[in-house]
């Protein structure tokens, strides 16, 4: 068995506004592995300034990777807890090697006889962009949207308002995702608010680490709240429990890339589901590749809820794929 790896650099059709500022490209690192004539493909999706990952050595440990790619998979994974973008990458490759063509994890989906429903996601930006955004999700037939919102709270609010006027919850489910952008304080007062808007939950409203100001906050919210950015760097089984005991949150978000691939994914659902809190998965502006292995995996794991799976199309050189959106239903198109 063979390994090898390049850095590839993905350009945003439009600057992308997150909480961690403007975004015009993302950085990434596709992992190929070869055996017996075969080829598997991954990818290790770092995401700068945000996953656990992001360290001058990184290449350096992609490297070893390659280099020790013979040794036993339990072995790697010991290796790689404080990489968990490029085991997740390591995990891809493998299954690809297994399954060949495009395929991670075989199902009804791959098969092209099933399909998972996933919400429109609209980016931070000035109110006209936001508005622009959500009438082209609508459009699109999505019944499940998320907003970006903690930079300019009051507009936010308005444009909230204005869907919520338009469309019942039972018609237009809405979650927002706060990246952090609140203080306790702010926090309370903007649960109340999306209460009464009937938001289906708050992502983040705090920054990640307060797990005590967050356990308050879930404590007493009217608006379910996700944990998000918190559960990027938990490594240790009894920590992840220590978390969930600790703060009790309504849900948890788990990105794979930034949380150990699928099998570190599968011990946070795990330890979720034993304390009957609610999970969906969410990709992290990854190339195709990693994305249709997300998609792949969950479908796997038969959530009834929209998932956050829909950034393929934001770039302007991504890889090829097979995924499809129908309205809001993501399908694999063999």
């Amino acid at each position: 068995m063979k390994a090898g790896y390049y850095r590839y650099l993905l350009k945003f059709k439009r600057p992308s506004g997150t909480s961690r500022g403007v975004l015009y490209e993302k950085e990434t690192f596709i992992l190929e592995i070869s055996k017996d004539g075969k080829k598997g493909i991954g990818e290790c999706a770092i995401f700068r300034g945000l996953s656990f990952d992001d360290r001058p050595d990184y290449e350096e440990k992609l490297k070893w990777l390659c280099e020790n790619i013979q040794k036993d998979s339990e072995f790697l994974n010991q290796e790689l807890k404080e990489f968990p973008s490029i085991w997740f990458g390591y995990e891809q490759a493998v299954l690809n090697l297994k399954h060949g063509r495009n395929l991670y994890f075989p199902s009804e989906f791959t098969d092209g006889r099933s399909s998972m429903m996933i919400n429109g996601l609209i980016w931070m930006g000035d109110i006209g962009f936001m508005e622009e955004q959500i009438h082209e999700k609508l459009k699109d037939g999505f019944h499940c949207i998320k907003l970006k919102i903690g930079v300019d709270w009051k507009s936010e609010h308005l444009i909230l308002q204005k869907l919520r006027e338009k469309f019942s919850k039972d018609q237009l489910e809405l979650r927002v995702d706060a990246n952090g952008g609140f203080s306790k304080d702010e926090a309370k007062i903007v649960l109340r608010q999306l209460a009464n808007l009937n938001i289906h939950s708050i992502e983040q409203p705090i920054k990640a680490v307060d797990w005590k100001g967050m356990a308050e906050l879930c404590a007493e919210t009217p608006t379910p709240i996700a944990l998000d950015e918190e559960l990027i760097a938990i490594i240790d089984l009894n920590k992840k429990k220590d978390l969930l005991e600790t703060v009790k949150p309504q849900y948890i978000i788990l990105k794979p890339s930034l949380v150990g691939g699928f099998t570190g994914s599968d011990e946070w659902i795990s330890l979720a589901e034993q304390r009957n809190i609610g999970w969906w998965i969410t990709s992290a502006l990854e190339s195709n590749i990693g994305l249709s292995a997300i998609a792949q995996y969950t479908f796997t794991k038969n959530s009834q809820m929209p998932q956050g799976l829909g950034t393929g199309s934001l770039f302007t050189n991504n890889f090829e794929t097979k995924l499809e959106l129908n309205n809001d239903r993501l399908f694999f198109k063999e």
